[in-house]
């Protein structure tokens, strides 16, 4: 109760706090003063913990001051990690942030990470679980770039517990890095348990912000420290690299002689010797952080184009257009602009204006709704964007004015199932692989099997293709091969099904009432699956 009342002192002021509290009597608000006064560094638990052994200072790195040149004694180290020992997240000895005003940021990321390695090393005792949340208190960029992998692998290891702390480390984190490290693990990790937690952990920073998870994604995209060109210049003193990104976010090094390389060239003797080792540095945490981010803009594009999703002008130019990252994508896709007067596609040009098919001057209408555009929306103008395109040499990130259209048949347009596809054969590991293109698993039924996988589809509709003998949960290779029994049109909430089950599913919708986007991109699922066009 005392910690709740702090907690809202801390955000409404002592002196609010303290008056709200004067409803219950004048003696309740003074105790509240009184309580709300203390010395925080007063506060300590009922039991101060005891550190183990396996935490030494002596195996520590040393904390060095912000002046780089003193550090804190071992005896002084020792009670910094009691602090840490005594923290929890939402609830940080204040002791902690005294630490964190004297020692240098880079030191305690380096202390932290160490302390973290030992707790690993010593068995990751659950015990000792503030070794992993510490992280959240003294880490930095770089402590998100080691730990997002460890968490991602972990419940592979039998550690979904541990995991689900890490998500809660990278959540405290809060900057740019952790939260879009965290929304790539909602968005891609293979453990639906673990995606589901971060998924949650996104939509509870959205809500605070009072944007969607799908809005907040677009403000977590980092910069990288790009300049507002896109690019980024590494001062080597002697010689300078300018840092550009192609078409799949890789980036490369341009010298001073205009060739391009894949690598920065290690420093040399002639160049200087704290400029060079830096700017080389920094390139390689600009690699990871690169493809890291790479991953998750392709794939969110790509999926915008097949959702139908829509940005207004304001937020397609400045999150978008502007990014100094997302700008490279965004300038190889053909764009369309819905408005009152219609709909027109354009595109991207290099020095950032705005053109049309015709390769002339396009205005983007300020009450527009952009998207990515889809080769159904371009109609009889996908010729000319394809001579576009191949006239400025634009290759794309993904298939867009390349892309397969594909349409029902005329009998299907009426029906409820696509029966063209019913009843092939296919291995378990391509069934899987349809949860990397947005379908989902169904949930286990009787002993552990998942006897369906299903797709969202707009307007709350989902299609379910039934499978035989069904994915044994755990153990997917058990049943290798695995029977398209049915595919079905059905409302999202009609997704439950006994395996086995042959007859007809209930509530099944019309196939023809899909949009023409949406149904080519089934189809291209299905015929990827099956081998049937």
């Amino acid at each position: 109760a005392e910690a709740a009342l702090r907690l809202i002192a801390s955000r409404h002021g002592a002196a609010a706090t303290a008056e709200a509290a004067r409803v219950h009597g004048d003696a309740a608000a003074e105790a509240l003063t009184a309580l709300l006064s203390a010395d925080p560094l007063k506060l300590l638990p009922a039991k101060v913990p005891v550190v183990g052994d396996w935490a030494d200072p002596r195996l520590l790195p040393q904390l060095v001051l912000r002046d780089r040149a003193r550090a804190l004694p071992l005896a002084a180290t020792g009670h910094v990690l009691t602090m840490l020992a005594m923290s929890k997240p939402g609830d940080v000895y204040a002791g902690v942030g005294v630490v964190r005003e004297l020692c240098d940021a880079e030191s305690l990321a380096e202390f932290g990470w160490a302390l973290f390695r030992c707790w690993e090393a010593n068995g990751a005792p659950s015990a000792d679980s503030w070794a992993l949340t510490q992280l959240g208190m003294l880490g930095d960029d770089e402590t998100v770039r080691r730990l997002a992998p460890r968490i991602r692998a972990w419940p592979g290891e039998d550690g979904h517990a541990r995991a689900v702390i890490g998500l809660d480390v990278l959540a405290a984190l809060g900057s740019d890095v952790a939260l879009a490290h965290l929304n790539g693990i909602a968005q891609r990790v293979r453990y639906k348990g673990l995606r589901t937690r971060a998924q949650q952990k996104i939509e509870e920073v959205a809500a605070a912000l009072g944007l969607t998870a799908d809005r907040l994604a677009d403000r977590l995209v980092p910069d990288l420290g790009l300049d507002a060109d896109g690019t980024l210049t590494l001062d080597y003193g002697p010689r300078r690299f300018v840092v550009g990104f192609d078409e799949q976010l890789r980036p490369y090094v341009t010298g001073e002689d205009g060739a391009r390389r894949k690598a920065l060239p290690k420093p040399a003797a002639k160049d200087d010797p704290a400029l060079a080792p830096a700017a080389h540095k920094a390139f390689t945490a600009l690699k990871k952080d690169a493809r890291d981010v790479a991953a998750d803009q392709l794939r969110r594009l790509e999926t915008a184009m097949v959702t139908r999703r829509r940005w207004s002008a304001a937020e397609f130019r400045d999150l978008l257009a502007a990014h100094p990252l997302v700008r490279h994508i965004v300038r190889r896709l053909v764009w369309l602009a819905d408005g009152p007067a219609g709909t027109a596609a354009f595109r991207v040009a290099e020095d950032g204006t705005y053109a049309d098919a015709g390769d002339d001057a396009f205005a983007l209408p300020a009450d527009a709704a952009v998207g990515v555009a889809h080769p159904i929306d371009l109609g009889a103008d996908l010729p000319s964007w394809g001579e576009i395109f191949a006239d400025y040499a634009i290759l794309q990130p993904f298939a867009q004015l390349g892309r397969p259209v594909r349409t029902l048949a005329g009998d299907e347009r009426g029906g409820t199932r696509l029966e063209r596809f019913e009843g092939v054969t296919v291995p378990v590991g391509a069934v899987l692989g349809l949860t990397r293109r947005g379908w989902e698993r169904g949930a286990p039924q009787d002993a552990g099997i998942e006897g369906w996988i299903s797709r969202g589809l707009p307007g709350g509709r989902r299609l379910v293709i039934d499978l035989d003998p069904g994915i044994v949960v755990g153990v997917p290779d058990m049943m290798p091969d695995q029977t398209l029994r049915a595919v079905t049109l059905v409302p999202d909430t009609e997704t439950r099904r006994p395996p086995g089950t042959t007859s007809p599913r209930p509530g099944a919708l019309a196939l023809g009432d899909l949009d023409p986007v949406t149904i080519s991109e089934v189809l291209a699922d299905l015929a990827a699956l099956t081998g049937r066009e």
